[in-house]
């Protein structure tokens, strides 16, 4: 197939480090390798098909692979267990797969001594047999433990790491992820974060060596570095890119790696994706779900802004998803046709507010320079913060150069799938400074949005399905839910496409339900619209008397399953409602029709519909700041601003639902208009991406369904400074995920009995720093919540801060005595939280950036 080439330029000026020179390179011979790489960045699920095919197909196949497991970066052996489980769900005989004895330590889930297995490196029978093997895997933990492992107490090669050389350079495949995937680069990052690299190994007078044994009392962490494995020869590797915001850190290793720097880019691999090494062709594919960031190096040099701290500047930073391709040796990128250009046909336009906290609306760096960024006509520049609870830190700024650009496409349904060239980066010293307001110069204004109560109806038999938007094709969990309560594979299903401006996700939803087994003759594309299609001969605006149609709400009657596509959803409302306000014809069946048993779903501005009070515009700083605007101004409105209300359609009667909530962030416009408009003893539901929430009418009960989580906002004991808007202290904000289920009159949650709590039992007991910006790890709200206070003993309370040159607020998120985590493994080895009843203050404050 042919591709579209970018090359990326390429600078040959050597640029001198100041920290410790490179480190030597593990094996200097390396021409020839016929063998390849799968390096993933941690969290790799169990359905991720696409990554484990990859890695068999590139071992022999499934028939002929011969696997060997490498346990060393783990504590316990439940890891490589289940990695073998995997491998065989995927056709690979199971004798055909060994857990190698590959150890430094003693496992604690085995009766036997596994340490005694150092010794046994170097013995002819272990080498005998990896050279059997056609791929071998490592599994994550510490990479120190890996190297240690393989490599003898005087730094040489033991046999069995000569013979795991030996395969690869014959053809075989070497994998691994997290630790895994650490120890593939010469220059093995062991450990560090964002801010501590920055501020104590890029020449700073702070800066001290720091090895893998010493544990730092800080909120940050510098950068420490050893001698990797050396399988990959083009550049530095960092994993858990994306959700631990490793980019400042993998930027200042690939700057300390000096000589190169000018020859190789640097690699961050994102959870559940991989890149996979063609050393045959000098390319790299990125395989999974996620996306691997890219730096280039070449150019970028020290600036000094202060006399302790010093910055960089002139990175440039790509962001390649699933698909696309990395000529290694040329620097360049490739594409798969069917993306397109962004540059001069940027979707959006709206003036993104700085990438501050976890308010920030595509909060982690991939979709920010997407969708804030790169595909938005109105963004030259934008810019993020990380620093430390004194404030000392630094501003990350992004710019548009000449040869930025984006590429976009549609993946898995309707989700956008995008890939990120060339943009530049600098890191400059700041100094940030936050002070209570206490004399607010925003003008904030209460909604004067009334709406009257949609009808109860107590005896409602049907069901809704939710979803909070992006919904995959492939999400089975969410389709073959509507499906069963539509009736099963006989059912009748009405799509509305009124909120949409195209037919594409009417007849995508119809193909997938198709898919799932239900009759193409019987699922129909309803005619209702207030507007025309783009791309059709007839003009759909023409539709709009249909609302009152005898015919078709007939129609609608006989259905036992209706669905709202995506898009605006005031283009529904306005569809379904008379100009006086009042339910159309198709609309009093559509009640009908839910009454009397039938199922309501919708996806993105069909999930917005569903409350009676309808959230319809602005984003979590604009609701806080300025409060509700009666105007709508279509785009910019549903993506920044105040808070946009309208009156719903008022199938779902327990309270108020908002949807994209962990991408859009919106958890503040959320509790503005429940503060606001709600019913302070019912719960407000926000919806992430990719999820549902299934409403049992009957049993009065929500369940979670899909791949993502709900947020759950109890105002039920919030105080408010009715002198000073946004001031709020005790609003209770629980994290539900799959499995999970909420009584929407009592409010009492169940969680899955497969998770266990940490309360009393936390995982993690280190003391972390705010929530920043784009260079913080857990950029989305319940992933922060998570790891930083429900799971870590130490932490009592954690903050964020969300704010737009001198204005914001800062956000505390703090354990309530009610406060409880639940945890456990899903799909693979994937970390699973729900969190009870965390209690969140806000303060308006000033701020200061120096």
């Amino acid at each position: 197939m042919k591709k579209k080439l970018v090359s990326c330029l390429i600078s040959f000026t050597l640029l001198s480090s100041l920290s410790t020179p490179l480190l030597a390179k593990a094996q200097e011979n390396t021409e020839g390798i016929k063998g390849s790489l799968v390096i993933a960045g941690g969290g790799v699920g169990t359905s991720n098909h696409d990554i484990y095919e990859k890695f068999l197909l590139l071992a022999g196949g499934k028939e002929k692979a011969k696997v060997g497991i490498i346990p060393a970066a783990s504590t316990t052996l439940q890891s490589s267990e289940k990695f073998k489980e995997d491998l065989v769900k995927y056709g690979v005989n199971s004798d055909s797969i060994q857990i190698l004895p590959v150890s430094n330590h003693d496992f604690s889930d085995t009766q036997k001594d596994e340490s005694t297995w150092k010794n046994q490196v170097n013995d002819k029978k272990l080498s005998r047999t990896i050279k059997g093997l056609t791929a071998v895997w490592f599994v994550g933990g510490d990479q120190t433990k890996i190297v240690d492992s393989l490599r003898q107490n005087n730094g040489n090669d033991s046999e069995a790491l000569k013979a795991i050389w030996d395969i690869y350079r014959k053809g075989a495949v070497i994998g691994g992820t997290s630790a895994g995937a650490a120890i593939m680069s010469d220059v093995m990052i062991t450990g560090g974060d964002s801010l501590g690299a920055l501020k104590e190994s890029i020449g700073n007078k702070e800066n001290k060596h720091v090895n893998e044994n010493q544990h730092n009392k800080k909120e940050y962490e510098p950068l420490s570095v050893q001698k990797g494995l050396g399988f990959f020869q083009h550049g530095i590797i960092d994993q858990h890119m994306d959700e631990r915001a490793r980019l400042g850190r993998l930027a200042v290793a690939a700057y300390n790696a000096e000589r190169d720097k000018e020859k190789n880019f640097a690699y961050g691999v994102d959870e559940d994706t991989a890149m996979v090494v063609n050393n045959k062709d000098q390319k790299v594919e990125v395989v999974g779900r996620s996306g691997v960031a890219v730096l280039d190096m070449s150019k970028a040099k020290l600036i000094s802004k202060q006399k302790v701290r010093s910055g960089l500047e002139n990175i440039k930073v790509s962001y390649l998803s699933p698909g696309d391709k990395i000529n290694y040796h040329l620097k360049s990128f490739e594409f798969p046709n069917d993306k397109v250009e962004t540059k001069g046909f940027e979707y959006y336009s709206f003036n993104a507010l700085p990438a501050t906290g976890v308010f920030t609306p595509y909060g982690r760096l991939k979709a920010y320079l997407s969708y804030s960024f790169v595909d938005n006509k109105s963004m030259k520049s934008a810019n993020s913060y990380v620093y430390d609870s004194k404030g000392s830190g630094y501003e990350i700024a992004f710019q548009k150069d000449n040869d930025t650009n984006g590429y976009w496409r549609y993946t898995d349904g309707q989700k956008d799938d995008y890939s990120i060239v060339n943009v530049r980066m600098d890191i400059t010293p700041k100094t940030v400074k936050f002070q209570p307001d206490k004399k607010t110069s925003l003008t904030y204004k209460k909604p004067t949005f009334s709406s009257s109560e949609s009808p109860a109806y107590d005896s409602i038999k049907g069901n809704l399905l939710i979803a909070g938007g992006a919904l995959g094709s492939s999400n089975s969990s969410v389709y073959n839910k509507f499906i069963t309560l539509a009736g099963g594979k006989q059912a009748k299903i009405g799509i509305v496409p009124a909120a949409s401006t195209k037919f594409d996700s009417s007849n995508q939803f119809k193909a997938d339900l198709v898919k799932y087994g239900v009759k193409a003759e019987n699922i129909e594309i309803l005619p209702i619209s207030n507007h025309d299609f783009k791309g059709t001969s007839e003009n759909e605006s023409n539709w709009k008397a249909n609302m009152n149609s005898d015919k078709l709400a007939q129609k609608v009657k006989g259905l036992t399953g209706i669905w709202f596509v995506g898009g605006d959803q005031t283009m529904i409302t306005g569809s379904l409602r008379n100009e006086n306000g009042s339910d159309s014809k198709v609309l009093q069946a559509i009640w009908h029709t839910y009454k009397d048993g039938a199922v309501l779903g919708g996806t993105s501005a069909g999930a917005a519909i569903m409350s009676n009070t309808m959230l319809a515009g602005g984003d979590s700083y604009g609701a806080l700041s300025y409060g509700f605007t009666d105007t709508y101004d279509d785009m910019t409105q549903q993506e920044q601003g105040p808070a946009y209300l309208e009156k719903g359609l008022g199938f779902f009667q327990y309270g108020l639902v908002d949807q994209h909530f962990d991408n859009k962030a919106r958890l503040g416009r959320l509790i503005a208009t429940a503060y606001e408009k709600g019913n302070k003893n019912q719960l407000a539901y926000g919806i992430d991406e990719d999820t549902a929430m299934i409403v049992n009418n009957a049993e009065k009960q929500i369940e979670v369904v899909g791949r993502g989580g709900i947020t759950l906002v109890d105002l039920a004991k919030v105080q408010a400074n009715d002198k000073f808007p946004s001031d709020y202290k005790n609003i209770l904000i629980s994290c539900i995920t799959p499995g999970d289920k909420v009584n929407i009159t009592t409010k009492e949650i169940v969680i899955n009995p497969a998770k266990t709590s940490t309360r009393k039992n936390e995982y993690y007991s280190e003391k972390v720093g705010q929530n920043t910006g784009l260079f913080s790890p857990h950029g989305v709200l319940r992933k922060f919540l998570a790891y930083d206070l429900i799971d870590n003993a130490q932490s009592k309370e954690i903050k964020s801060y969300a704010f737009n040159q001198n204005k914001g607020f800062e956000l505390t998120f703090r354990k309530s005595p009610e406060s409880n985590g639940y945890w456990a493994y899903t799909d693979g080895q994937k970390d699973d939280y729900s969190i009870v009843k965390v209690a969140l203050d806000i303060k308006p404050i000033n701020v200061d950036i120096k």
